[in-house]
């Protein structure tokens, strides 16, 4: 079974914060959400959306690309 494209931009999300070393609280404050919140897309079970991904990459100083690296992999239906 394939990753769905909601996980596989999570999981980029969560490389680009060890990368950055920066907590979920910190992702928190920036996309304005509860940590709650912040967990539940970094797991997958929320996406991110267009706007979260881009406030993301602005103040990382990344592209939004950077968030879709394994976007070329097959994405099931689910």
């Amino acid at each position: 079974m394939t990753e769905s494209l909601t996980h596989r931009v999570a999981a980029e999300v969560r490389a680009e914060m060890a990368r950055q070393r920066v907590s979920q609280r910190k992702v928190g404050e920036v996309l304005g959400k509860s940590q709650p919140q912040i967990s539940a897309r970094l797991r997958g079970e929320i996406p991110f959306d267009t706007a979260e991904l881009e406030q993301l990459a602005q103040t990382w100083g990344v592209p939004v690309s950077r968030f879709f690296a394994t976007a070329d992999a097959p994405v099931s239906a689910s």
